[in-house]
């Protein structure tokens, strides 16, 4: 017997989203940090990340500089990718952001 292309498409659909909803439920229980679909949908379009998450943790570049300590021109910079900054400078200011 045979199942349907259709058919066979629609089962490993559903069976994908069950893993998607198991595996955030598991993510819930150990308590990960989960974003809104307004931060995914900017990161997926390309927008610059740190400003995305400076934004979403409500930080103006300024905050941002002091809590870091890197400097507000600098965040400048690497928002419009002027700059990359060094992995010390990006260590700071994911910490800042409330990164690892």
């Amino acid at each position: 017997m045979s199942v349907p292309v259709k058919t066979d498409r629609q089962m490993l659909r559903a069976y994908e989203d069950m893993l998607d909803i198991l595996a955030f439920d598991e993510a819930r229980k150990r308590g990960a940090e989960t974003f809104p679909t307004e931060l995914v949908d900017r990161l997926i379009a390309g927008e610059n990340r740190l400003r995305i998450y400076r934004e979403y943790r409500g930080l103006t570049q300024a905050a941002l500089a002091s809590a870091s300590g890197v400097s507000r021109d600098m965040i400048a910079m690497i928002e419009t990718a002027r700059k990359t900054g060094s992995v010390t400078t990006i260590k700071k200011l994911a910490r800042a952001c409330g990164g690892a």
